[in-house]
């Protein structure tokens, strides 16, 4: 709801009505609103919302178990669609509301022009931001504006926004930075298997061994391959931990224009959008340099076959990383499962502790780093 618009009362029994997943809402107070589109993106399930649909939060928000950040807050401001009318005991429908609400607005002062957007616009489905307050023109790609804010990059960027983000003017541009979830199992898996194939196979040939000194070498069996595989796997989980901590959430200088809009590009743009969805993913022109570096590295330090082993195993990793990092966002995880704690924990690292709670797939570099998020329940 624009701030400049004049709220909608509804009754008690009005926002009772709402009390499914098609129409959730909910009371702050007096405020309320319509959380039907949060309700699969919540950390502690859907669930938890739609049992207190209809009802007053404010205790839930303050805690105890879980007091909820002052970002969370913001978050639910986006969703606010008006007031509730405690006074009132006529049992008028919405749509009879609505209508008088319009009546007396087209009584009034004549309101001032908004540019027309399109009906099956992404942005029609978002609550929108105010464009005349924030600090960037939504209306304008962001990339090339983000390095002017300079000082104030890092606390605007670090206060999430619920609508799509659109990076370049240029439609090829802005269509190579959006992938679909489905296309990474699409694109790596086949590789995956047929790596896994070939590693084994030339390893049960018995021909592989590992040369320790020049005149010692033991050989290699087909049944050490899962051993490599997982040791592949437990290798990216710190590589994903590294690249998420020292490269995704570097603090680029704030005179520096050309760092700021290349975090942005990298992350920022996910912090601001946690829940674009044609962003969750790795594109694969973009992670494939990542992928042959890996892929390099290992077969310069191992030999060819131990080395491709040991990558697949990686980059089976990397397929599982980058579908859970989907999940956690979109997924509604059954309540005490693995999952569902990464899921309260990797929102936590959203909205509340961005200078922590850097692993996705495990909290497991977390803990010797000293990034861990402390427990929290929901």
């Amino acid at each position: 709801m624009s701030p400049s618009t004049s709220p909608r009362f509804f009754t008690e029994r009005e926002v009772a009505r709402h009390c499914t997943k098609d129409s959730c809402w909910v009371l702050l107070g007096t405020r309320v609103y319509d959380v039907t589109t949060f309700l699969r993106m919540h950390p502690g399930g859907e669930a938890l919302i739609r049992s207190r649909a209809g009802k007053d939060l404010t205790r839930e928000m303050e805690g105890p178990p879980h007091r909820h950040s002052p970002n969370a807050r913001r978050w639910l401001e986006q969703y606010y669609i008006g007031e509730l009318d405690r006074e009132s005991g006529a049992e008028e429908t919405l749509r009879e509301r609505s209508k008088a609400t319009e009546q007396g607005e087209n009584s009034a002062e004549k309101p001032k022009k908004v540019e027309e957007e399109d009906e099956n616009s992404p942005y029609k489905l978002c609550s929108s931001v105010d464009l005349d307050k924030d600090l960037v023109d939504w209306r304008k790609p962001l990339a090339w504006q983000v390095g002017y804010l300079r000082e104030k990059y890092d606390a605007w960027v670090h206060q999430p926004v619920d609508r799509p983000i659109r990076l370049f003017g240029n439609p090829f541009m802005e269509a190579a930075t959006k992938t679909s979830w489905y296309w990474v199992p699409v694109v790596w898996l086949p590789i995956v298997f047929y790596l896994c194939w070939h590693c084994y196979t030339t390893l049960a040939q018995g021909n592989t061994r590992l040369e320790l000194t020049s005149d010692f070498s033991i050989p290699i069996p087909k049944h050490v391959f899962p051993v490599l595989f997982m040791l592949g796997w437990f290798l990216w989980t710190f590589i994903e931990y590294c690249i998420h901590r020292f490269v995704f959430h570097m603090k680029p200088p704030a005179h520096n224009y050309y760092l700021i809009t290349l975090h942005f590009l990298l992350h920022g743009q996910h912090h601001k959008s946690p829940f674009d969805g044609s962003r969750l993913v790795f594109p694969p022109g973009l992670a494939s340099i990542v992928v042959g570096l890996f892929y390099m590295s290992l077969c310069k330090m191992l030999p060819e076959t131990l080395g491709v082993s040991v990558f697949v195993g990686g980059l089976c990793g990397y397929v599982v990383y980058d579908m859970i990092h989907y999940y956690l966002h979109y997924g509604s995880p059954k309540r005490g499962s693995y999952l569902y704690s990464l899921k309260a924990y990797h929102v936590k690292h959203h909205f509340e502790h961005q200078r922590s709670g850097f692993g996705i797939t495990t909290t497991f570099w977390d803990h010797p780093f000293n990034t861990a998020i402390p427990d929290e329940k929901f």
